[in-house]
């Protein structure tokens, strides 16, 4: 059975009284919201630590006898112990060679703790009921941040015997809380020598960096900021709260400001979901949506031989097949007319006369395509 779905779309776009209404409506002001929510300041991150470490205590779940990398592992940490065995002499089933990550907070003290990730390396099976041996994780820079230990939580499991398998979740990745101790603290500087810092946008907009520096210009009755581009804009801290810089950072995270964004509509194709702003203004749209089904259905019947009575190879049961075509059109046709100009009030229309989200995705490109959708229309 095939389906051909028949779309006509006609766009008409306004004139220019109508444009000056849109216009209009299209400046309405999106709700304030607090600074610190919209972008973070410079040198303020958090930085990446790596270790290689072994996770011992498996139920012979560990990396196999052909993993000669995890039985030197191994036949190193029992040296630093005073137990002198080659690699060819270690088994290392219950054991396995594990990376280990972990996220450094970019004020860290000496002594805190911080979540780390367990990742087997080898060909272990499971990582489930192993613990980890204590582990120097290093930066990019070669030096040590914190050392690792305890044991492994996986919340998975796999179990194999005879070609059976049984797994749940993942058992090669686990993770410790709280498993690892900041040894060198870090103590993130965001202010330059010259007593500037830098605030940096998330989103990277003109229009709210240029607003951002009015409003701490406003709020301290001075001009300290100024926009640099689309996404920094610089503050000078004042003599009297270098010092202070802590409140003063914090004055300027309170201050709201109402961020101006591009009209934008998302459309997830594979899983038929479409993501709109509410005042996403488009011209005025006229659709005409209507339904075109053909059915090819094929009998298929015997012509059996009557009243002969010789054989051979010419004398046979044949075959024959009988096809028709069928052609149903509803006699109703879906009209819609997006009167007050948002994609809200058309995708609203448009489920009301029972369309479908993947032929909304559909209407949507060709009104995009005609010219009428004032937005970014973003297909993933």
């Amino acid at each position: 059975m095939r389906y051909l779905m028949a779309f006509v779309l006609v766009a008409c776009i306004a004139g220019t009284a109508a444009g000056a209404s849109v216009a209009s409506a299209a400046s309405t002001e999106s709700a304030a919201v607090r600074l610190k929510d919209l972008g973070k300041f410079a040198g303020w991150r958090e930085n990446a630590l790596v270790g290689y470490g072994l996770v011992t205590g498996l139920a012979g779940t560990g990396d196999s006898g052909n993993n000669k990398a995890t039985r030197q592992a191994i036949a190193n940490m029992l040296s630093q112990f005073d137990v002198a065995v080659t690699p060819e002499q270690v088994l290392s089933r219950n054991t396995a060679a594990v990376m280990i990550t972990a996220s450094l907070p970019p004020f860290a003290a000496e002594g805190a703790t911080i979540d780390v990730t367990v990742t087997s390396m080898g060909d272990a099976r499971s990582l489930a009921g192993g613990s980890l041996l204590i582990t120097p994780l290093k930066g990019p820079n070669n030096k040590i941040y914190a050392l690792a230990q305890g044991p492994v939580s996986v919340g998975g499991y796999k179990y194999d015997m005879n070609g059976n398998v049984v797994q749940k979740n993942h058992p090669t990745v686990g993770s410790i809380p709280g498993g690892a101790t900041v040894e060198v603290g870090v103590n993130a500087k965001i202010m330059n020598a010259s007593g500037i810092v830098t605030f940096t946008l998330s989103s990277a907009d003109y229009t709210t960096s240029s607003r951002v520096a009015a409003a701490i210009n406003n709020a301290f009755g001075q001009q300290l900021a100024t926009a640099r581009d689309a996404e920094k804009i610089e503050i000078e801290v004042p003599e009297g709260s270098r010092s202070r810089l802590v409140d003063f950072v914090t004055r300027i995270e309170r201050l709201n400001v109402e961020p101006d964004r591009r009209a934008r509509v998302v459309v997830n194709e594979r899983t038929g979901t479409v993501v709109s702003g509410g005042d996403v203004r488009i011209a005025k749209v006229v659709i005409s949506h209507g339904e075109l089904k053909i059915s090819i259905v094929t009998d298929n019947t015997v012509s059996q031989p009557i009243l002969v009575r010789q054989t051979g190879p010419d004398v046979r049961t044949e075959t024959v097949a009988n096809s028709r075509v069928d052609v149903q059109e509803k006699n109703e046709t879906g009209y819609v007319s997006a009167s007050n100009n948002t994609v809200a009030d058309l995708i609203q229309a448009l489920t009301r006369i029972k369309t479908n989200t993947r032929d909304i995705i559909s209407i949507l490109r060709a009104v995009k395509a005609a010219g009428a959708l004032h937005a970014d229309l973003v297909i993933q």
